[in-house]
């Protein structure tokens, strides 16, 4: 892992690890790894300026943006940490580093509410959504 991707996610997950967990919140477990989406799950994302999206589950990974509509799929590694989740690989040469953490997120653009956000560093670039499980969903419109 690159000294730039380390720093990255090293301080999202140890600032996880540092607070109280909310009682309501499943996936936050004082001291516990977290397990609110099970390892099988397939995790959707999605974020806006600029528009980017994908999936990740299975150990592969797909990455879509409007100059690539039908995505790039690549491999990936999972890790749990106290308040999230973290899914690593590389697309199209860039390190890709994506964090899933619990709370209520919005796009921005629609009236949908998803369970998770998003953090996504491609390469040196940071980009901000929201994410989502089968077992999770979005709620709001389907075709916003």
């Amino acid at each position: 892992m690159t000294p730039f991707r380390t720093a990255f996610l090293l301080p999202a997950f140890l600032l996880a690890a540092c607070g109280d967990a909310p009682e309501d919140n499943p996936g936050s477990l004082q001291g516990d790894t977290f397990d609110a989406i099970a390892d099988g799950e397939v995790v959707h994302y999605t974020g806006t300026e600029p528009f980017w999206g994908g999936a990740a589950g299975g150990g592969m990974a797909t990455y879509s943006t409007p100059d690539n509509p039908g995505g790039s799929e690549f491999a990936v590694k999972r890790f749990a940490g106290n308040n999230g989740l973290g899914i690593s690989g590389e697309v199209d040469g860039s390190a890709f580093d994506l964090t899933i953490t619990p709370g209520e997120c919005s796009d921005g653009m629609s009236d949908r509410s998803y369970p998770y956000t998003a953090t996504l560093l491609l390469g040196s670039e940071q980009r901000l959504g929201c994410a989502w499980t089968d077992s999770q969903p979005y709620s709001g419109d389907e075709a916003p």
